[in-house]
């Protein structure tokens, strides 16, 4: 329903009200459950509500983010009264919430606004009002600014929504349904042998988001961080699957937990045109990405370079400035099509992975163009070409995860039997 209610506002745009595919949808489904009269009516009025602000946009010939945020509003608030009004059928006591209603309170920043502070609090008076025997239906992804206009927490903010009430109440553990099962050791689209992770720390759940993993929103562990609060991902469609269970601390001993990756970025490499021991550099780099508002993945620095990723999402026309600023004090080369595959894993093992890691890459003729493992204590990244993603992640996961390596492993064990031959030898 979001990206219709986006492609509604083109068209709108465009001189073209097209509310019926939308209508078409909520009324069939209303209709094939003998929905009540007044859960008709709800969805009426707000449908109703959303044709009058499209024939706004038609008139007006603009969509800003403020009403746009709105309008992307409307398929939450239809969805959660119809599973309300189900529920109910059923015999399960239900009440729909619109997310402002339960306390979810946000910036300004309208199509990827941020929790405040307050909201926990907020959460906290609202649900001690709300009936114990009574099933809270609450809208993801949206909430009320301080003017209370409706924002949007960005796409995949539903699971933000999830854990900052889950969290704010500090519930037992909060229940996270997604299509498959549970967090996978990679993307089951590319690795058709890929398997569920039992468990993991929010540290490397929050890294496998951040690099590309589509189960779960970067930020939506962060409340649960905050307040310790277990997360449990599971499957919709095959509800009798345990899921993957997320809490604090490293919950098994392994050598890589899984492997993700993001397509398409950019590499910048920047090396200094100043005297070397010239301070400022760094800071100097820096200062002009923040002023750019670019957002780096991962990047390597010495003394007089550094080498960083941008992905696809970053504004072109804010890179084309950037290149300029740093003309002045710095070559810049730039490299399009390259990927970044990350391992999570436990990196204070980090020379086993890399020692199989490094064979595999010289076994497969796949050329490393940069690595990182920085502050984070879970995650191993590479920067390779597009073109040596794929076979790079399917090697690797042979590996790791299914005993058919193209290389020996090196493991700790295999080591010290190496070790312990050549001390026997003569």
């Amino acid at each position: 329903t979001t990206n219709n209610l986006l492609s509604a506002g083109d068209l709108a745009l465009e001189g073209r009200v097209a509310i019926d595919p939308i209508r078409t949808l909520h009324t069939t489904t209303l209709s094939e459950f003998k929905m009540p009269q007044n859960t008709v009516d709800q969805i009426d009025g707000l449908l109703n509500e959303c044709e009058d602000m499209l024939n706004g946009v038609k008139l007006i010939q603009e969509l800003s983010p403020k009403s746009k945020d709105q309008l992307v509003s409307y398929g939450e608030r239809c969805a959660v009264r119809i599973m309300a009004a189900r529920l109910n059928q059923i015999g399960v006591p239900a009440q729909a919430f619109d997310a402002w209603e339960v306390g979810i309170q946000t910036d300004s920043d309208f199509n990827d606004a941020r929790l405040l502070p307050s909201y926990s609090d907020a959460v906290r008076q609202a649900f001690s009002k709300v009936d114990e025997g009574v099933v809270a239906v609450v809208t993801g992804f949206i909430g009320h600014d301080p003017n209370s206009k409706i924002t949007t927490l960005g796409r995949g903010g539903s699971d933000l929504t999830a854990t900052a009430i889950g969290s704010a109440l500090r519930i037992d553990e909060i229940q996270v349904w997604k299509d498959v099962d549970g967090i996978l050791s990679s993307d089951p689209r590319l690795v058709a042998n890929a398997v569920p992770v039992n468990r993991v720390s929010y540290e490397e759940a929050s890294e496998l988001a951040y690099f590309g993993a589509q189960v779960l929103h970067p930020v939506a562990m962060q409340p649960a961080m905050k307040e310790n609060v277990p997360v449990r991902v599971k499957n919709s469609y095959n509800p009798s699957a345990p899921g993957t269970l997320i809490m604090d601390g490293s919950p098994e001993d392994r050598l890589v937990t899984a492997i993700t990756y993001k397509r398409g970025v950019k590499l910048m490499d920047i090396t200094s045109t100043q005297m070397v021991g010239t301070y400022g550099f760094l800071a100097q780099v820096f200062g002009d990405f923040a002023n750019r508002k670019l957002i780096v993945d991962v990047l390597a620095s010495s003394e007089v370079s550094v080498s960083l990723t941008l992905d696809k999402k970053q504004n072109l026309d804010s890179i084309d400035c950037l290149l300029a600023d740093l003309q002045p004090y710095a070559q810049v080369a730039l490299k399009e099509d390259k990927s970044i595959l990350t391992l999570i894993a436990d990196v204070e093992r980090s020379s086993e992975v890399l020692a199989t890691v490094f064979r595999v890459f010289n076994s497969e003729d796949i050329k490393v163009e940069m690595m990182s493992q920085g502050a984070s204590k879970v995650n191993i990244s590479f920067i390779l070409s597009d073109d040596d993603l794929e076979k790079a992640v399917l090697e690797l996961h042979k590996c790791f995860f299914e005993d058919v390596c193209v290389v020996a492993p090196i493991t700790s064990d295999a080591k010290k039997l190496e070790l312990v031959k050549e001390k026997e030898a003569p």
